[in-house]
């Protein structure tokens, strides 16, 4: 989903490149469930209702089902509140549908995953006893790993994965996430993000795979949870990279350079589709019928359902939250089905009741949001299995997930110096090192800062008692027989990179590793340097020489880069 605001709470070889990434997972086998269809029911008028019968064909349940419900209970469904708001009450005298989990809110500090489990499950036992039964679907960012919950496996953010040209790598990471989603008791995810980044002056660019098309991904098939590709759709070409932006293009370029990642996600069958916060020539595409209804729905054929960002319909207008009848209208009929409204649930059910009596919104709208919801909670399964499998909880963090981490990251790393040409190589450095080596750096034994954003919180935390994970510093003690080595710098290189680099690199010959845009886990760094293993990498973008060259993308005229895209140094790893 989107960035909640601050204290609240997102052809080719190459196109098969990163295939499905942390989060890129769709189901199609669900797990073994803990509950019997009857006990999934509401009051006991519905029992024996066609919609309740699994037996059924599917369209015959989501008509069923459809033609009982009131608008109160249509536009519950259409409802998506933050958890912390999601109380007994709530859920039922709203008729809740959706449940997300907001920018910080987690049963209890450090929970484990029966913890999730408890308070996931203790939303749907209140919404399975509406009265007419229908689960309620829990959302989650799980954009690079089940990052918000501790101790579950953390893997590199999409523009490392872009950088390791793995697609299989790439498969077995969705199928980890999913499982340690599914082991929370968490059928949907708000991932992956399909942005194509286009301008590195771009906050989000590291959950972007890279600035070409071709090495996004498609979504791969897994058997456990509903992905919701995003942002719909040119979140990753506005003006000079700001955020929220305008993306200027003609419509020739925005279905060359940004739609081809939604192209092969609506193929390969993706639940849900998040609408962007940017504008496209001036519109904002919480309001653009033309490319949600008209576009993706209707000349795509996109069968799910169409979801808004985090308080994306009160964007529509400025300031936010100007006119919210006028932003519901404009929201709805451009085409979204799901509406995230962390708060104000009661004014958006008022809203649209009175847009739908008065005839501003027809019916119709109404009836094709929630066919669509249903039909994916259907497909889901939730009807005949809505509570957690609590065999599952084992497999958060799991020793193979982590080892799987540790293949990306050392996959992930992109060499784009070794030493000056005529010079012996500095890398792989020898374990055995004479006079000891040196780690300088305020990053080198910080796991927050190397975990980056959407970890335990939406923009990330410093420290080292966030989650599970080993810093680079200690994965290069546990390598070599000395002391430690590496200059660990953010990308932009802040205060005091510039200075330490300059102080121990001015007497010594150095190796800096810039921590840019993805998570590293130590050992899988360290794995490198020491010669383990060879680099890999190459670049998913372009490094360019100054600012003033952006955006400066591969195949544009006036491409002059420092390392193109696609470069990156190999070593061989070392004899041992």
């Amino acid at each position: 989903m989107g960035i909640p605001p601050a204290g609240g709470g997102t052809g080719s070889s190459c196109g098969r490149v990163v295939a499905a990434a942390a989060s890129l997972v769709l189901l199609i086998q669900l797990i073994s469930g803990c509950v019997s269809p009857a006990a999934a029911g509401g009051g006991g008028e519905q029992q024996g209702a066609k919609y309740k019968d699994p037996k059924q064909p599917l369209h015959a349940r989501v008509d069923d089902l459809l033609r009982r419900m009131t608008l109160a209970e249509k536009i519950g469904q259409m409802s998506q509140i933050d958890q912390e708001n999601a109380t007994a009450d709530v859920i039922s005298n709203y008729f809740i549908g959706s449940v997300l989990r907001g920018g910080g809110s987690v049963p209890a500090a450090d929970a484990p995953p029966e913890a999730w489990v408890e308070m996931v499950d203790a939303i749907q036992r209140t919404a399975l006893s509406t009265r007419l039964g229908i689960p309620a679907m829990f959302g989650i960012d799980a954009v690079h790993g089940h990052g918000y919950v501790y101790k579950a496996t953390v893997f590199p953010h999409n523009v490392g994965l872009g950088c390791t040209r793995d697609p299989e790598l790439a498969k077995k990471i969705g199928a980890a996430v999913a499982l340690e989603v599914r082991a929370t008791g968490i059928p949907f995810i708000f991932a992956p993000c399909l942005a194509v980044c286009r301008d590195p002056r771009w906050g989000r660019c590291y959950e972007s795979f890279s600035e070409e098309p071709k090495l996004n991904p498609f979504i791969a098939g897994q058997r456990n949870v509903a992905a919701c590709a995003k942002h719909y759709v040119g979140d990753g070409g506005t003006t000079r990279g700001i955020n929220e932006n305008n993306t200027v293009a003609t419509f020739h370029q925005l279905l060359g350079i940004h739609m081809p990642p939604y192209y092969s996600a609506v193929i390969q069958g993706v639940s849900t589709i998040m609408v962007s916060y940017s504008s496209w020539n001036g519109v904002k595409m919480h309001a653009n019928r033309f490319l949600v209804t008209d576009f993706l729905k209707n000349k795509l054929r996109f069968r799910g359902f169409v979801v808004s960002d985090w308080l994306g319909l009160d964007r529509i207008t400025s300031p936010e939250h100007a006119d919210y009848p006028l932003s519901v209208k404009l929201g709805i009929l451009a085409g979204i089905d799901m509406v995230m409204i962390p708060y104000q649930y009661k004014e958006f059910r008022d809203d649209l009741t009175t847009l739908v009596q008065n005839g501003s919104i027809p019916m119709s709208r109404i009836d094709d949001a929630v066919r669509r919801i249903l039909r994916v909670k259907f497909t889901l399964g939730l009807f005949e299995n809505p509570y957690a499998d609590t065999n599952l909880a084992v497999e958060l963090g799991n020793q193979e997930h982590r080892d799987l981490a540790r293949e990306a990251v050392r996959k992930s790393l992109v060499l784009l110096k070794n030493g000056k040409p005529g010079d012996t190589p500095l890398l792989p450095l020898p374990k055995k090192a004479h006079g000891g080596i040196l780690v300088a750096g305020s990053h080198a034994d910080d796991l927050g800062s190397q975990c980056g954003g959407w970890t335990i919180k939406w923009q990330g935390l410093t420290g080292n008692n966030l989650t599970a994970g080993t810093t680079i510093l200690d994965g290069i003690k546990r390598a070599v027989v000395a002391e430690t080595a590496g200059d660990n710098l953010n990308l932009t290189i802040p205060a005091p990179g510039p200075a330490v680099i300059r102080n121990v690199c001015g007497g010594i010959r150095c190796v800096v590793v810039l921590v840019s845009g993805r998570p590293l886990v130590g050992q899988g760094v360290a794995d490198v340097l020491l010669g383990d293993y060879g680099f890999t990498g190459k670049l998913s973008r372009t490094w360019f020489r100054s600012v003033e060259q952006l955006p400066m993308n591969v195949g544009d005229a006036h491409y002059d880069p420092l390392f193109p895209f696609g470069f990156g140094l190999e070593t061989r790893p070392l004899k041992t």
